[in-house]
């Protein structure tokens, strides 16, 4: 029997209804502001809060996709996304499912030497210094060499790897597999949960990467990534806009291009965020029940 809810349950209910949708208005409208003004005429756009596009045109966005520096800032950006989120599963879903062999030589001490990684940082000069001796100064490489291994990353594997029963790897030997096969074949389709929300960390570090380009590329403008661009023309101290890269279209101003860039940017994150939200909530849940 369904129990009648008293007044104060309601009135509670309602409170906290009303609650939480100003706190979803208030987080929110700053991107639909954002997404409004690129939207607009700057030139018809009143001062304060807009919440629709006033004069809807698509200049912003076509003075965004003109500019030279944006689109090659848009290759890396894609390249190291793509590039560094395969090789770091890669590596981290391998050595992930080496530390769960129990008759591996020396695997404990590997257990708490990869742990230990996470507690203690070199700092930025001798990070500086050891890609400076491995060359990678200046070069694309140095967005995806460095990231290749996650700690974190080969815990979460770890954990959901030694949650899969052992009686379908047992199956697997009898049948004659050897362990390149067992993992390829058996345990690495059986981790797709976990490989998903893996891949969604590292895909959303690299896309939001920049200060990597700061410290290693700002001399070499080819191999600048988008979110570095969108950090200069955000920086009151730097111009990366030229007037001439847009052509005809002189009437887009500043801030315009500015939140034109910005949607631009976060676009990619939001799309792919919806698409793996069931594996990454699946994946962290069981990735986390062991320690």
């Amino acid at each position: 029997m369904k129990r009648k809810r008293s007044a104060g349950e309601m009135i509670f209910d309602n409170l906290n209804t009303l609650f939480m949708l100003l706190v979803f208005i208030i987080m929110s409208y700053p991107f639909i502001y954002v997404l409004s003004y690129s939207l607009s005429d700057s030139s018809m756009v009143p001062t304060g809060l807009i919440i629709f596009p006033v004069k809807f045109t698509l200049n912003a966005y076509k003075g965004v996709m003109t500019a030279p520096t944006i689109a090659n800032a848009v290759l890396i950006s894609v390249l190291r996304t793509i590039l560094g989120s395969i090789l770091l599963i890669f590596v981290t879903a391998m050595a992930g499912y080496c530390l769960t062999r129990e008759d591996m030589k020396g695997v404990r001490f590997f257990r708490k030497y990869f742990v230990f990684t996470m507690y203690v940082s070199a700092g930025l000069i001798p990070n500086f210094l050891v890609i400076k001796a491995m060359n990678l100064l200046g070069s694309f490489w140095v967005y995806i060499i460095p990231t290749a291994v996650s700690v974190f990353s080969m815990v979460l594997i770890k954990t959901f790897i030694e949650s899969i029963p052992k009686s379908l790897e047992e199956s697997a030997i009898i049948d004659g597999a050897n362990d390149f096969h067992l993992f390829w074949k058996i345990i690495f389709p059986v981790s797709i949960p976990v490989i998903a929300a893996v891949t969604l960390f590292s895909a959303v570090g690299q896309w939001n990467s920049f200060i990597d380009t700061q410290f290693y590329n700002t001399m070499n403008p080819e191999l600048y990534t988008l979110q570095y661009v969108l950090y200069q023309t955000l920086s009151a101290a730097s111009r990366v806009l030229d007037p001439n890269d847009f052509g005809e279209m002189r009437n887009i101003t500043p801030k315009s291009f500015r939140m034109a860039m910005t949607i631009i940017t976060v676009l990619p994150i939001a799309v792919v965020y919806p698409i793996l939200q069931k594996y990454f909530i699946g994946g962290i849940m069981i990735g986390s029940i062991k320690g």
